[in-house]
């Protein structure tokens, strides 16, 4: 065997050598396989006693190429590889691809379809919330908060399947608009969700909030500044928690956003404590978001006027034969998309999510890139977990609620 003062475990990260008095650190593995890293994410860490020194994460366990795959698809057959982006909010992806094409079309959206879009992205932000919250709770050890969250979770994805026919890999929105009219009691079973909400968020806060053990886990850990998460590029919720007042719903809105009224919640804290009431005020935001669209819902067509980009209704081509032409050749060759590139950005549960797409005036993209909000969070790991203990990055992990399938890609 070779000296142990000598031998290099990981080449991520050199041990540092033995002091004169005789200590040295050690160079350990957390993952990839770990309940608590959320995903299989490996991290390497240094440390001293049970200090963190260093930490290095190690990702690319779960790379797929999905954005080379898009370049093999028409441009309607992408949105399906979407959902598998951030797999806890598939249909923020569906409408942020949806968007970037639709801006190189310079499609016209219905405002039926803004609603509706505004509608199912809030109730996804709320169970992607919950499926954090129940985690991170199990995580520190609260094992009945997750019992809790996932049966709110559970209403909505049924919601979801009802809409879509799929839990959640649903695909539901379009280029051009969405997929199929919503069922006639939607908004009934969305407006009952809603009423329970805010008790059941309550419930969970008085379960946790005054909890001296889920106190102390949390308030002081994992302290970010706002000039370091910006420096890194982090954003939504961790950003906010730092002091930063930035929600590109409100900033820099989309599909109709700039009609309604809601709170940004921001706090100064920068910690794990902080991250974590700010998550809760975020959902009961997304309740009040989710009303105003359910009391507004327009009326009229949830599809844009265009025939050679948008399939037809399937009782339009029993009997046009105009229609059943278009449906054809849309689904045999795709439709062109101009020529040109664009950035569009929505805020996502875990923050900015970005898509850009180049077109070279054929078919299928040039080129699509994600840009995805936890690979910038998992920059900035380090700073948040240097000199607090071993058992802190767990904490902090789950307060930055990190999707191992937006990462790696």
């Amino acid at each position: 065997m070779p000296d142990a003062a000598n031998f290099t475990i990981d080449p991520l990260i050199e041990p540092r050598p033995e002091s004169a008095s005789g200590d040295r650190t050690m160079v350990l593995n957390m993952g990839p396989q770990h309940p608590s890293t959320h995903g299989v994410l490996r991290l390497v860490l240094e440390i001293d006693g049970e200090t963190v020194l260093r930490l290095v994460p190690d990702i690319g366990f779960l790379h797929t190429g999905i954005e080379k795959t898009c370049e093999a698809k028409f441009y309607q057959q992408v949105v399906p590889l979407t959902d598998r982006i951030d797999y806890l909010s598939p249909m923020s992806n569906n409408l942020c691809y949806c968007l970037a094409v639709e801006k190189l079309l310079e499609l016209e959206i219905p405002p039926r379809a803004q609603y509706l879009r505004v509608l199912l992205n809030e109730l996804t932000r709320i169970q992607s919330h919950l499926v954090w919250l129940g985690t991170h709770a199990m995580d520190i050890g609260a094992l009945t908060v997750f019992l809790y969250t996932f049966r709110e979770r559970e209403e909505i994805l049924k919601i979801f399947e009802h809409v879509s026919g799929q839990r959640m890999m649903g695909s539901y929105f379009r280029i051009g608009g969405l997929a199929l009219e919503p069922p006639l009691d939607l908004f009934d079973r969305v407006r009952k969700l809603l009423d329970m909400m805010p008790e059941r968020i309550d419930e969970y806060q008085n379960l946790l909030t005054g909890n001296p053990i889920w106190v102390n886990r949390l308030k002081g850990v994992g302290y970010l500044s706002a000039a370091d998460a910006v420096a890194f590029g982090v954003t939504g919720p961790p950003l906010r928690a730092s002091g930063v007042d930035w929600d590109l719903r409100r900033d820099m809105p989309y599909s109709g956003y700039e009609k309604f009224q809601f709170k940004v919640p921001v706090s100064q804290d920068g910690d794990v404590w902080a991250r974590y009431q700010l998550r809760m005020e975020e959902m009961r935001e997304s309740v009040k978001i989710c009303r105003q669209a359910l009391e507004g819902m327009p009326s009229g067509p949830i599809k844009a006027d265009a025939p050679k980009i948008v399939l037809p209704d399937r009782e339009k081509m029993k009997t046009e034969m105009e229609s059943l032409i278009h449906h054809f050749k849309i689904v045999t060759e795709g439709f062109a998309v101009p020529a040109g590139q664009v950035y569009q950005a929505i805020e996502s549960p875990r923050g900015e999510m970005g898509y850009f797409v180049v077109s070279d005036g054929t078919s299928k993209p040039y080129r699509v890139h994600m840009r995805n909000p936890t690979f910038a969070s998992l920059q900035a790991l380090e700073t948040m977990c240097a000199g607090r203990l071993l058992a802190d990055v767990v904490a902090v992990i789950g307060s930055i609620d990190i999707v191992l399938g937006e990462i790696d890609r």
